[in-house]
């Protein structure tokens, strides 16, 4: 079909772009590139770069929204009789397994965390993305359990459980920043997320949420 070319064609555009944009952001600063410098490496116009791209942080977080929709997708399809806590605990232990480059701990990942600590741009995104994802699983969490988003209970759960991540993610970096060990990070990042969860479980006690 027309449109699955024209479909293909518009996704490896994109995912050119954004190849050739996280390349020289990791090779000379995300502050330091250009847009028209990554339109030249990607070897598309300008239009072109911002067609698929509305900001140029978008390009470093070009799995931004991929990301959502797991977290979205994970808790509409869970098993009734696994609460929602548990789901995004089991979930932690899926990505790592699968090797999802969301929990990736190598020396790619120590790039991309050193790009972002480079840039005060790239902070700012970042903290922004997390509050967005914030209010994605607080949607999720009281969608799944046939609750309004305005619910309490699931604006604690959701800020409790971004809180684990972001600690379990930081450990994990600083974990393979000091021991170059994959395995060891990803075992940091699991424990982390685990303790957390206990937390998590004992604060949403008699919730639909644990």
């Amino acid at each position: 079909m027309p449109s699955d070319r024209r479909s293909r064609k518009r996704l490896a555009t994109r995912q050119g772009i954004s190849d050739a944009a996280t390349r020289l952001f990791f090779e000379r600063g995300f502050d330091h590139v250009t847009v028209d410098e990554i339109a030249a490496a990607a070897d598309v116009g300008r239009m072109t770069v911002f067609n698929h791209f509305p900001r140029k942080e978008d390009m470093f977080f070009d799995r931004d929204e991929e990301g959502r929709e797991i977290l979205r997708e994970v808790l509409r399809q869970r098993d009734p009789r696994v609460p929602p806590i548990e789901t995004l605990r089991l979930l932690a232990h899926r990505l790592v397994a699968e090797q999802s480059p969301y929990v990736e701990f190598s020396a790619r990942s120590q790039g991309f965390i050193e790009t972002i600590e480079g840039s005060e741009t790239l902070k700012a995104r970042a903290r922004a993305i997390r509050d967005e994802i914030a209010q994605v699983a607080t949607m999720a969490l009281s969608e799944c359990v046939g609750r309004e988003p305005t619910d309490p209970a699931a604006h604690l759960a959701a800020g409790l459980l971004l809180a684990t991540w972001t600690v379990a993610f930081i450990q994990a970096h600083r974990t393979f920043r000091q021991s170059r060990d994959t395995k060891k990070a990803k075992a940091a990042f699991l424990a982390l997320v685990d303790q957390g969860t206990i937390g998590l479980k004992a604060a949403m006690a008699g919730t639909p949420y644990a």
